[in-house]
């Protein structure tokens, strides 16, 4: 009898979709250590080791980010594991985002506290505001996609496309965007926030003309196509 590829592909949407919930369930995770381990305001003096410690965290998983999405290392993933490559990127990623927040060291002090309420329900709805356009954001470029679920289905290897919509259609990096809102956007900035807001936002403007790079490479004339349609990358009118 001929053996019959069900089963793998069946094995392949388990990995997939499980990838999915690896990476909902690290972005939890990661909201909960934001939210009460970062939030704790450790008493002392600054230790600068803890700091360092924390960068090395932060550049290992960013590592994994920049080498994993570049091209030739896509094509050696692909040859490796064939459709599963976004979902081994996922995956992995999901899986140092963990062990980042969980092993992130706390830092004595506190940056800032607002004591104002109105100021402070501001800052707190530029964090939810942070979080609904990173989600409206991901829904919009197909969460399928990104989790390496998509790439499994029949004929998924469709031309790139990009389309000014949504929030899309205000700026180039709308994730990004959320991003900065949520991790500055605390009323009561401890130190352990701060490092990592100022840590990780660094990582993705240093990120963003890479895969822009990439984008440019993997799809000629259609990103530089969106590009001048949508000018700015994360703020409207600034940057």
């Amino acid at each position: 009898m001929r053996s019959t590829p069900a089963a793998p592909r069946l094995g392949a949407r388990l990995i997939a979709h499980a990838g999915l919930l690896a990476f909902g369930a690290s972005l939890i995770y990661f909201v909960y250590c934001y939210s009460v381990g970062f939030g704790r305001v450790v008493p002392g003096a600054i230790e600068p080791s803890a700091i360092v410690i924390d960068v090395a965290l932060f550049t290992a998983f960013a590592f994994h980010h920049s080498v994993f999405a570049r091209d030739e290392c896509r094509r050696l993933m692909t040859a490796a594991a064939g459709p599963l490559e976004r979902s081994v990127y996922v995956w992995i990623a999901s899986i140092l985002f963990v062990v980042v927040c969980a092993a992130w060291r706390p830092i004595a002090g506190v940056a800032w506290q607002v004591d104002v309420p109105a100021i402070a329900w501001g800052l707190m709805a530029a964090q939810a505001f942070g979080v609904w356009l990173s989600l409206r954001s991901a829904v919009a470029i197909d969460i399928l996609e990104l989790a390496g679920i998509r790439q499994l289905q029949p004929g998924a290897a469709a031309p790139l496309e990009f389309l000014a919509r949504g929030p899309y259609g205000w700026v180039r990096h709308p994730i990004y965007t959320g991003w900065f809102l949520i991790v500055f956007g605390a009323p009561v900035m401890t130190t352990t926030r701060l490092v990592f807001a100022i840590i990780s936002s660094a990582y993705l403007l240093l990120a963003i003309p890479l895969e822009e790079r990439s984008l440019r490479r993997a799809a000629p004339g259609a990103y530089e196509r969106y590009m001048r349609h949508v000018r700015w990358r994360l703020l409207p009118g600034v940057y």
